[in-house]
């Protein structure tokens, strides 16, 4: 997402105020000390919220994207190691998301994507939304299919055609054994999600290739199946060149047990934000995914 150029023109305020009164002049006085007595007794009581867009990536999630956590404390990762070898699990679990991303490609379904600007009161100030349905024509070819666009309406930022790429990419994340040669993935511990207990791990790309795009976070593999069920962080690296500048926010996306023992993406959503050499851009991102169905035969 890149920062629109804004200018701003000053227009000088003069003001003209009529001579007070002496009877003016005593009531002012009497108002001024009557606000002194009660300012700090409502200083103390009425304070203005903040919008603290730091707290999506900590709180606790849940199996379903749109479920509330059911404790105020996030739970704790503790350092006790996997029923087996680590590099058994990471070995086991690229296996498994390159059965389900093949899966996955076999679906149709309705996606809903919305990105936000906020202004410093918690409220949006501009808005892009777009749903389309993923498709096959009679020939088994996939494709995309918008339903609905508004106009949008954003003003500080602009979507780029990284953005809607990443979209499709990196925001569901599949981390498939072709995959795991180009990143560093480290053992983290264990950590309940609901019912599910999970092995957490850290990703990163061993490094940056030229127009290549990677995530980078942190994944929540289910101990039991060894499906991935939840990841966090961004898509990498932000593109700063010849002037232009596009930053790529920070991101959770939940997956739902859909179908066997795949799970799907269904939720994401990212409250972030950007900083750009023009001043930081408080968004927010959701990406919803729904009305899996499966199509008849098998994409080659």
């Amino acid at each position: 997402m890149s920062a629109q150029n804004l200018e701003v023109i000053a227009t000088p305020f003069v003001s003209a105020r009529p001579a007070l009164s002496a009877k003016a002049k005593a009531a002012l006085y009497c108002a001024a000390v009557a606000a002194a007595i009660l300012l700090p007794a409502l200083s103390s009581k009425a304070q203005l919220p903040t919008l603290d867009v730091s707290k999506t990536a900590s709180q606790t999630p849940t199996k379903k994207a749109d479920d509330a956590s059911s404790s105020d404390e996030p739970a704790k990762i503790s350092t006790k190691p996997p029923d087996i070898p680590v590099d058994q699990v990471i070995k086991k679990f690229g296996e498994r998301e390159l059965e389900f991303k093949k899966e996955r490609d076999n679906y149709t379904y309705t996606q809903t994507f919305v990105v936000q600007t906020i202004d410093y009161n918690g409220r949006p100030d501009g808005e892009y939304r777009m749903t389309s349905d993923i498709l096959f024509t009679p020939e088994g070819k996939r494709y995309e299919k918008v339903i609905s666009a508004p106009a949008p309406t954003l003003e500080r930022i602009q979507l780029s055609q990284q953005d809607l790429d990443d979209v499709e990419h990196v925001q569901p994340f599949v981390l498939t054994s072709d995959e795991l040669p180009k990143y560093d993935v480290t053992y983290v511990g264990r950590e309940p999600l609901d019912e599910l207990g999970t092995y957490v791990f850290d990703v990163k790309p061993k490094k940056i290739e030229k127009n290549q795009r990677y995530f980078q976070g942190r994944i929540w593999v289910d101990d039991r199946d060894l499906n991935i069920v939840k990841t966090d962080g961004k898509a990498v690296p932000d593109i700063i060149k010849h002037g232009n500048e596009n930053i790529f926010p920070r991101f959770e996306t939940f997956r739902e047990n859909i179908e066997g023992h795949f799970w799907f993406p269904t939720y994401t959503r990212s409250d972030d934000e950007l900083h750009f050499s023009t001043g930081a851009v408080l968004m927010r991102m959701t990406i919803k995914y729904a009305n899996y169905k499966r199509f008849g035969s098998t994409i080659k």
